[in-house]
């Protein structure tokens, strides 16, 4: 009879969902596509990264032009062109050379500091990236409409920042609380 009691009680129960933060970002005359918009818990620990990810280089570009990574996380770098390329950073967060390949490098990047990783190609000079390294789980890039939504969240406070290609300075960054299942606004405009 207990077991039953349990189990009717669990079923009753509504799930445990986090807090969303709802994030748009504008330069003062439009929506701004592909900026990363992250949350950095404070007073607590920051959980460890539990995603992989690929920066590829197709039709002579990175794609996708912005990647956004939490701290630890390892980058694989395939080549899909017919032409090889050597990608290198001198990025003071993660300054690494990939010398003339086709295919995919034996081993990916390890991203393992906080900051802005500008990537190139020493044979193709069009060819640009940024990675954006950040210390929290919480993080999103914005859609064409400016708008970005960081799911999930454990109550608490947070420091909400922003990052843009070609942004000037960055904003004031917002400070916000949530308690539980909740929806919270910020807005940030940067000047480009």
């Amino acid at each position: 009879m207990r077991l039953v009691s349990a189990i009717l009680l669990l079923l009753g129960t509504p799930a445990l969902l986090g807090a969303t933060i709802d994030a748009v970002v504008q330069d003062g005359r439009s929506a701004v596509h592909d900026a990363v918009v992250y949350a950095i818990p404070e007073g607590r620990p920051v959980p460890p990264p539990r995603r992989a990810a690929v920066m590829e280089q197709k039709n002579r570009a990175f794609i996708p032009h912005v990647l956004a990574v939490q701290i630890g996380t390892a980058v694989r770098f395939p080549n899909l062109d017919d032409v090889q390329h050597h990608v290198y950073s001198f990025s003071p967060a993660k300054p690494f050379q990939l010398p003339l390949y086709k295919g995919s490098p034996p081993n990916p990047v390890l991203f393992d500091k906080a900051g802005v990783v500008t990537l190139g190609c020493n044979i193709h000079d069009q060819m640009s990236a940024f990675i954006i390294v950040v210390d929290t789980p919480y993080f999103e890039k914005t859609a064409a409409n400016g708008r970005a939504s960081l799911r999930d969240l454990e109550p608490g406070r947070y420091t909400v920042r922003v990052w843009a290609p070609e942004m000037r300075g960055e904003p004031a960054p917002a400070s916000v609380t949530v308690t539980g299942d909740e929806h919270v606004d910020v807005s940030f405009n940067i000047r480009r």
